[in-house]
């Protein structure tokens, strides 16, 4: 059981990750620092965008609109904490 807790734990912190290079990306692309027309720029921008929008488009619906500041990465990675720590203090201890 204890395997299955450390590979759940395991994919929500490489998620953890890749919300934060999603950002980081968003920003770079938004601020012309990157080159929008490079095919690897615009493949791993389609693979984030792939990879996290499942995820932040809920929230973005619900939440209002902010002009242009997107918050929604920060309350996923609040409710991936969440869910890590519940996680092992509340449901692992139950099984071990």
């Amino acid at each position: 059981m204890l395997a299955l807790f450390q590979t759940i734990d395991l994919a929500l912190s490489l998620y953890t990750w890749v919300l934060i290079g999603s950002a980081i990306f968003s920003w770079l692309y938004a601020f012309n620092v990157i080159n929008a027309s490079n095919r690897f720029v615009n493949s791993l921008g389609t693979f984030f965008y792939n990879v996290t929008e499942p995820a932040l488009r809920p929230i973005r619906r619900v939440l209002p609109d902010l002009g242009g500041i997107d918050i929604s990465p920060i309350i996923v990675l609040l409710i991936i904490f969440f869910v890590r720590s519940l996680m092992w203090t509340s449901i692992y201890p139950i099984f071990a």
